[in-house]
């Protein structure tokens, strides 16, 4: 074909045939692509149509005597079912579909995943591997739970307390703390299960950590709603940063610590003065009264509410009294607020399925 000695035509021309031949490509990778996907979706049809009515059968009680061959090509798709429906079970349910596990021997097959480079599986070996609370496993966990993956290393660590909870919460304590970058719900969800060894961890944490890590240990006491020691808490109830000193008050449930926690109600900071006012609430005694009192003419809007919900929530005190009491007020304020808040008493009571609204301080 001649372009007549015009590079230009030349380059256009077969510009032209590449990428007609680059688009028939393209095309022909689509077509391969979609064929594949649905031999994978027929596959999967096929391995869930085979082992779904077995796995319900052993949830009801009715386990297998015998169990089928397990093929290559359904182990991915069978433990995707498993582990699905392991998410709802517990008890005599959740260990019947670990038997049909165990007996597939799918635990060597979890472990095997865990090595694997596409994240996917390695996430469907760490729950499986959790689930069946598989202690072999417990190296190749902790190698992923150190990972820079936050869903790779949280369903990693997930795995490592249903294991065994009191090794867990000795190593994952001090490195939920360490780690802010983990969400505080996704802290607490994962070490509910071993509320009490973390509490154990927790408090011989607090006298040797600094202020920057003690709030996120108080919070993570606070999201698991664990009891420290008083002793453990009584430094940090002292400290003179804020942030230590209002997640110290937030956890604060026992009459011990009534004297550190009124030293706390005349604080400069505002925030540390509405926690105080709030603990008081919890624990405080008949003496508390007149301090609480004195909190309704704060000039901070917060502590005077905080301060009038504290007086509503201290048992002794009835309506009638709260009655009585706010007609003693002098301060304006202090009479509005303790009004308001008796108001929305009265509205929860009269509405108690409607939802609170969220606190802010």
């Amino acid at each position: 074909m001649s372009f007549g000695g015009d590079p230009i035509l030349a380059a256009a021309f077969w510009t032209g045939i590449a990428a007609l031949l680059l688009t028939l490509l393209l095309g022909l990778e689509i077509v391969r692509l979609r064929m594949s996907l649905r031999a994978r979706q027929r596959r999967e049809t096929r391995a869930l149509a085979r082992w779904r009515p077995i796995l319900n059968a052993a949830i009801v009680g009715d386990r297998p005597p015998q169990l089928p061959t397990l093929a290559p090509a359904e182990r991915l798709h069978f433990i995707k079912l498993w582990v699905h429906l392991q998410a709802s079970l517990r008890g005599e349910a959740s260990a019947a579909l670990n038997d049909i596990a165990g007996r597939l021997g799918l635990h060597l097959e979890a472990r095997a995943m865990l090595g694997r480079r596409a994240r996917s599986e390695r996430l469907l070996a760490a729950l499986m591997l959790g689930h069946l609370g598989d202690r072999q496993a417990w190296p190749q966990l902790l190698r992923l739970a150190g990972m820079d993956d936050p869903t790779l290393s949280l369903t990693a660590l997930w795995a490592l307390v249903r294991i065994d909870p009191q090794a867990a919460a000795e190593y994952l304590t001090p490195l939920f703390i360490e780690r802010e970058d983990w969400a505080m719900s996704h802290v607490a969800g994962i070490l509910q299960q071993a509320g009490r060894p973390v509490a154990a961890v927790l408090a011989g944490m607090l006298p040797r950590l600094g202020a920057e890590r003690l709030p996120r240990a108080l919070r993570i006491a606070e999201a698991l709603r664990v009891e420290l020691p008083a002793e453990a808490l009584a430094s940090a109830l002292a400290a003179s940063e804020v942030a230590v000193a209002t997640a110290a008050l937030r956890i604060v449930n026992t009459p011990l610590l009534q004297d550190a926690v009124r030293a706390r109600l005349h604080d400069e900071d505002w925030q540390v003065r509405v926690q105080a006012a709030k603990a008081l609430g919890r624990i405080g005694d008949r003496s508390d009264v007149e301090r609480l009192v004195a909190l309704l003419a704060d000039r901070e809007w917060w502590v005077r509410y905080r301060a009038a919900q504290a007086l509503v929530e201290l048992p002794w005190l009835k309506r009638p009294d709260l009655a009585a009491l706010h007609a003693t007020l002098e301060d304006r304020y202090a009479a509005d607020m303790l009004a308001q808040v008796l108001a929305e008493q009265d509205a929860a009571n009269a509405a108690p399925d409607t939802a609170p609204a969220p606190e802010t301080a």
